[in-house]
């Protein structure tokens, strides 16, 4: 379930910048809208497997965004981190952060990729504050060597639960699925999960 096609280092995979959005405009902005509804200003935030984009409403300032992602020039160019890490998930699923340390954990169109994702979701709620969040934003693309096998033969709905169960597993509770796929565009299914 969680092998892929190419098992080499991710380090190599990901030495190129790629500066490209992987999903329609439209759908990035509904993951926009719904960073608006949910997240507030003095939020302190985990941007998880992070890019040159986080999707954040550009006029909202928050207390303060990390990012945590493979590529550093992609995280440089990202003018909405406060703080950038460059950090495998694959290879070392704990992550440098303290207990309790962010409101939402949200992850974007990247969970497909995660081959140890119940060590993951346990830190993640670590990480997370009381009556923090996460948030797993999913469409269907995918680099198809690099996603796991689950992701590339399961149905959209049965991706769902599986990320479900991610979640249930590293202890996160009010686990509830979110369609918000716009019109005539990629889907954006969203799971979300609080740290009770």
């Amino acid at each position: 379930m969680f092998n892929r096609q190419d098992d080499s280092a991710d380090e190599a995979f990901y030495s190129t910048p790629r500066m490209v959005n992987h999903i329609d405009d439209a759908t990035i902005n509904e993951i926009t809208r719904f960073y608006r509804e949910t997240l507030a200003p003095e939020d302190e935030l985990l941007d998880l497997m992070s890019s040159w984009v986080s999707h954040l409403p550009v006029d909202v300032t928050y207390r303060k965004v990390t990012g945590l992602g493979m590529n550093l020039d992609e995280l440089n160019a990202n003018a909405l981190l406060d703080q950038v890490l460059v950090h495998n998930l694959n290879k070392t699923p704990a992550l440098p952060f303290s207990d309790a340390s962010f409101n939402a954990v949200m992850i974007v169109v990247s969970i497909q990729y995660l081959t140890r994702p119940f060590e993951v979701f346990k830190e993640i709620q670590r990480v997370l504050k009381p009556g923090g969040r996460c948030i797993v934003a999913m469409s269907h693309r995918l680099f198809p060597t690099k996603a796991i096998f689950a992701f590339q033969t399961l149905a959209p709905q049965d991706r769902v639960q599986l990320v479900k169960e991610y979640m249930r597993r590293g202890g996160l509770s009010e686990i509830e699925f979110i369609d918000r796929s716009p019109e005539k565009a990629d889907p954006l299914w969203i799971i979300q999960g609080i740290n009770s």
